[in-house]
């Protein structure tokens, strides 16, 4: 079996939020992990695209609403600008159509502003692992939401299929790690397998499932009672 091991260097955020005291929130909060650094600080969308040319940080957490270039625009432009930065939304009560666009544009990662500060850590860890990562509060919600579209006959947007019934065991139990926020390194330290075999798991899970993306699959994952409220 290969050998996972925690990168030694930090995860390298850029904060980018309208609201200072927000974004010094943020910054006291991931202070306390040694394991994250704050490269930079934006107050809008078009200085966190620039910030991110600049610093090429390796998680950029986003405020949904900012003035100038809203966070969902600046996403799109970071993944141009360093296709390798992991995007995590950050989102208040009542964005839950904004939260299922940013679904769709690849983001990895959202959080809700309310959220327990361990989330934040969490989610940053995550990210900047290669996984995705959703609050439990964001999941409920966004789960919520594409029940009610089924409940309406809506088609607004592609879903991934929700029958896990072709899935075989192991592929669950990956899944299962997806949800939780896991990167591959550490759901293969879990299931006691090589790194490359969870990959090729997750390769199949997402064709499987018709998810597009690792947050499409947690999203399922939670739909289907493989993670609890509290991971």
């Amino acid at each position: 079996m290969e050998e996972t091991s925690a990168e030694s260097r930090p995860v390298r955020v850029l904060v980018a939020d309208d609201e200072a005291m927000v974004r010094a929130g943020v910054r006291a909060i991931l202070a306390r992990d040694t394991g994250t650094e704050v490269v930079a600080e934006a107050a809008d969308g078009h200085q966190a695209v620039e910030l991110t040319r600049r610093h090429r940080p390796d998680v950029v957490l986003l405020d949904i609403r900012m003035p100038g270039l809203d966070g969902l625009a600046a996403a799109a432009r970071i993944h141009q600008v360093l296709p390798t930065a992991g995007v995590i939304m950050l989102t208040t009560f009542g964005e839950d159509a904004f939260i299922t666009r940013a679904l769709a544009d690849g983001a990895s990662g959202f959080l809700l502003k309310a959220d327990d500060p361990r989330e934040l850590l969490n989610g940053v860890r995550a990210v900047g692992a290669g996984g995705a990562y959703l609050s439990p509060r964001v999941a409920a919600r966004v789960i919520e939401g594409l029940r009610s579209d089924r409940a309406a006959g809506s088609h607004r947007a592609a879903r991934p299929h929700r029958s896990l019934g072709h899935l075989t065991p192991r592929e669950r139990d990956v899944l299962a790690g997806v949800g939780a926020g896991l990167s591959n390194a550490e759901i293969g330290a879990r299931l006691h397998l090589v790194e490359g075999t969870v990959k090729a798991h997750v390769s199949a899970v997402l064709a499987k499932l018709g998810a597009r993306n690792r947050v499409e699959a947690a999203i399922v994952a939670y739909e289907a009672g493989l993670v609890s409220r509290d991971h």
